[in-house]
């Protein structure tokens, strides 16, 4: 082996990409050069724009402003980027405030013709701001800003400054306004004093005085806070390039609405907002549906448009009329109105004479390959061996497949689209597969039925959708979405996606929450421990708090992070605190024997139901009776008295609420000393005693007379991880003591007049609501949701 002379130096140096050597020709500086690189979508921009301008090298100046051309120019604008490129050349467009207008301009104008009278008016071309009338511009704005400058000296934000000068003078060098305004402020100010250099010292947090009432100021609320769908653009803004989508050979297709189409569009809808909320009727709605419903509809509510209830219907085998019933009466109970309820198989007929014209186009073909090939191909980016047969071939076996003359499994039809992209979500995506099930809307018409990647965006332009909203996961579904429009030359809507709601301690999938269901591990899909919108309903949330809850969180593009259970159970609480009157029950009862009070006196005491009402108000009491026998909380009695102790204890007193003190006198025992049958107090008629301790109760109703009997489910959070999702024995994980049935607790009698969906607060122990499985002999009552989070934290009192 022959060696080197010199000694071993290792590989030599990888030459640079002959796009970097070009982008620093251009005068970019070295970093910006390699981000450029870094970002393919960039990288092709820019050598575009290069290759536009012919230019080899050119000033810094110049190779910045086209470098602003590449990455932000207007892609529904290509046709005029040669113009622009012309303007910066020849410097008639030489800054930056310049080109920024010039790109707004475009974007406005889209591929219509350029009247460069308006065009070089728009974008100041010609205009020469002359030093003088900065100068008079910075006069103005530092006089208006001198009680500031006066009081914050060189802490005054220069950048605002120079600002307010632009909007004044938006065509003036915009390094000769800040060198001006900083000469000036040296002029008014002086020389900086040590004060001005020295760092601004960290204030202490004080403690707020206590004053008799607090009052907070907090912060005018943002825009999107006061409405959450300001986010959203017109129908009229249409226009504009939905996506790029890049193809492995270095195409790039930009889908957007051509003038045209988007002005039969917005003659058909009259210009008015169009959604839709499309869910698949193949299980009950969850709260993330919530989220859907509060962005679908409440968009269109909010610009006076309409909303479709559209069933997603593309799959017989696993949907239900009982699933479309449930849609379609919780949409209404949660607030919301369709402007129609249409399906998916509405449209089987227009999809089914699409499909024939992709076809056509030479952008379909009807596939033998079975799924596991289909997988196996994709991963090794190869092409079907059917891709390439001929067009009359496929229709042909496409009208065979049409009319069940060719087996389930062994035909689909497959969109031509890009084996080798690196998104596999264009790779050749499944069209039509052959199903020989009868659909529960269509009938059995149909032996073949589109998948969702094909009907979806299709069905959103066949009924004029303007805003197709859908969560995160199918952002990378955008490119297939709009490649289909493209391919067959339909309205485009406009997509935009949202964070998926989750929420600790429960599964979201219908995939989990119908195993849970059909395997029993639940009672059923309004089982008041999971969150879908029916079980939450049977708990006793109403579909206000759930829609507090969801606006609260905002529907911006955040990450899927999981939101606390408590932050949902905050808003259930703070409603419940305003509507639900207060009662007394005692779950777990315990016997006490009042021994000055004579057997069979009963005391009628009033009790409010609602804490703030005034005494004087009769209509915000009830009546509970008092008497020798009534029952506190097991919990609520010890032996062994103790400083953090509240409750009841030998020799101690307590308040019973709305009622009178009493004192513990006596513990009786049973057979054993470690059972108490009851304990014996005295009550303090005057009420003079004042202890610290305050317990509910409640009492025979008259003598040797049970208190009224209830049935109360106490529910917890049904997993015991925080994110059971993500575990693989995801079942392992359910919470064995998420349900505790207790069918003798005792209530006062006011409550023997409740009915279903009532809604109390049981004092001290949560807010409750009736159930269905209420009988007349038998109440049966849910924990809605305790007094306090798992941190000890309340709602409002």
């Amino acid at each position: 082996m022959a060696t080197a002379s010199g000694g071993d130096k290792g590989p030599a140096a990888a030459a640079p990409p002959p796009q970097l050597e070009s982008f620093l020709a251009i005068g970019l500086d070295q970093r910006t050069a390699e981000n450029a690189l870094a970002n393919r979508k960039v990288t092709a921009n820019l050598t575009a724009v290069i290759a536009e301008a012919g230019v080899t090298r050119c000033y810094k100046s110049v190779g910045n402003l086209l470098y602003t051309v590449a990455t932000k120019y207007p892609a529904n604008a290509l046709v005029h980027r040669p113009d622009l490129i012309k303007y910066i050349l020849s410097e008639k467009i030489k800054s930056s405030a310049q080109l920024d207008a010039a790109l707004s301009f475009l974007s406005t104008l889209g591929p219509d013709s350029l009247d460069p009278v308006k065009f070089e008016e728009a974008c100041g071309v010609g205009i020469v701001v002359s030093f003088e009338e900065i100068q008079s511009t910075v006069t103005d704005v530092l006089n208006e800003n001198m009680e500031a400058i006066v009081e914050q000296r060189y802490r005054i934000n220069v950048g605002s400054l120079c600002g307010q000068v632009r909007k004044r003078q938006p065509w003036g060098d915009a390094k000769s306004v800040k060198e001006e305004i900083e000469k000036r402020l040296v002029e008014i100010l002086g020389p900086k004093t040590e004060a001005d250099n020295a760092k601004p010292m960290k204030k202490k947090k004080e403690k707020p005085a206590k004053v008799e009432e607090e009052k907070t100021v907090s912060a005018p609320p943002s825009e999107e806070e006061l409405n959450p769908y300001s986010i959203f653009p017109q129908p009229e803004e249409n226009f504009k390039v939905h996506t790029e989508i890049f193809f492995s050979d270095g195409n790039i297709w930009r889908a957007h609405n051509s003038k045209s189409i988007l002005e039969k569009h917005l003659k058909v809808t009259g210009g008015k907002v169009m959604t839709r909320f499309p869910p698949e009727p193949n299980g009950y709605l969850h709260i993330g549906h919530a989220k859907a419903m509060f962005i679908d509809f409440g968009l269109a509510k909010e610009r006076n448009g309409h909303c479709y209830l559209r069933f997603d219907d593309t799959n017989p085998e696993a949907e239900k009329k009982e699933y479309i019933d449930h849609i379609q009466e919780i949409v209404t109970w949660m607030g919301w109105e369709p402007y129609k309820v249409t399906y998916t198989s509405d449209y089987f007929q227009d999809l089914y004479e699409l499909a024939i014209c992709l076809i056509q186009k030479g952008l379909a073909y009807v596939d033998h390959q079975t799924p596991e090939e289909i997988k196996e191909y994709r991963e090794k980016k190869m092409n079907s061996p059917w891709r390439d047969r001929p067009i009359e071939e496929s229709l042909k076996l496409f009208e065979d497949m049409r009319h069940g003359l060719i087996a389930e499994g062994k035909a689909t039809l497959r969109m031509k689209q890009d084996m080798q992209n690196d998104n596999k979500n264009m790779a050749d995506l499944i069209a039509y597969r052959i199903k020989f099930t009868p659909h529960p809307h269509a009938g059995d018409k149909w032996f073949i039925y589109p998948s969702y990647d094909y009907a979806h965006c299709l069905v959103d332009s066949l009924e004029n959708i303007t805003h197709s909203l859908c969560t995160l996961e199918f952002d990378i579904r955008r490119p297939s979405y709009y490649w289909l429009l493209v391919a067959l030359g339909q309205y485009q809507p406009y997509v935009w996606e949202y964070s998926r709601l989750n929420i600790s301690n429960n599964v979201m999938s219908k995939r989990k929450l119908n195993r849970l269901v059909t395997d029993k591990w639940v009672d059923g899909w309004d089982d008041p421990r999971l969150l879908t919108l029916a079980g939450l309903r049977r708990r006793g949330v109403s579909s206000t708090a759930i829609n507090s809850f969801i606006r609260g969180m905002g529907i911006t593009r955040s990450d899927n992070s999981l939101i606390r259970m408590e932050r949902l159970e905050y808003h259930i609480r703070e409603e419940l605190n305003t509507v639900a009157p207060r009662a007394l029950v005692v779950l777990h009862p315990f016997k006490v024997v009042i021994t000055n009070l004579d057997y069979g006196t009963i005391i009628s005491l009033d009790a409010k139901m609602w804490p703030n009402a005034p005494d004087s108000d009769a209509s915000a009491h009830y009546k509970v009776p008092f008497s020798r026998t009534l029952y506190i909380e097991q919990s609520d009695f010890r032996l062994k008295d103790s400083k953090d102790f509240y409750g009841l204890a030998p020799g101690k007193s307590v308040l019973l609420r709305h009622a009178f003190p009493i004192k513990c006198t006596e513990v009786i025992y049973g057979d054993n000393p470690d059972s108490i049958v009851e304990i014996r107090a005295e009550y303090d008629s005057s009420k003079a005693t004042k202890p610290k301790g305050v317990l509910h109760w409640v009492a025979e109703p008259s003598p040797g007379v049970e208190p009224l009997k209830i049935e109360v489910r106490l529910f917890e959070k049904l997993f015991l991880s925080e994110n059971p999702a993500e575990l693989e024995d995801w079942l392992g994980d359910l919470n064995p003591q998420s349900k505790e049935v207790i069918k003798g607790a005792y209530a006062v009698p006011s409550l023997a007049n409740a009915v279903l969906g009532d809604k109390f607060q049981f004092e001290r122990l949560g807010y409750f609501s009736v159930d269905s499985d209420l009988t007349p002999e038998a109440l049966v009552f849910n924990r809605t949701v305790t007094l306090k989070d798992s941190y000890g934290k309340a709602g409002p009192k």
